[in-house]
């Protein structure tokens, strides 16, 4: 269960942060990384967050404690949505 949970919690992370970045790629629009703020820098790492969180979260083993891997996942989406809302991720170009 605590395997479920640990990587339920960074599979959120990653896809909660590479969402962002990967919208504004396929947009066109600059935001920042720590890789660059161009729309293709953008685009890459946002699916490549998304890519990671998706193995994170099939090694989650979720059918083994799908509630609190569930939960687990949740949270990390709404933490790292948090983190961009409140502009923490906000550089300056």
């Amino acid at each position: 269960m605590i395997q479920a949970i640990g990587l339920g919690l960074l599979a959120g992370l990653m896809i909660g942060n590479g969402l962002p970045h990967f919208i504004k790629g396929v947009t066109g629009e600059r935001y920042p990384t720590v890789f660059g703020s161009g729309p293709l820098v953008n685009l890459a790492a946002g699916w490549s967050g998304i890519g990671l969180g998706v193995l994170a979260l099939v090694a989650a083993d979720l059918p083994d404690a799908p509630l609190a891997g569930g939960a687990a996942l949740a949270l990390g989406v709404l933490l790292m949505g948090l983190f961009h809302a409140r502009g923490l991720a906000w550089g300056r170009d």
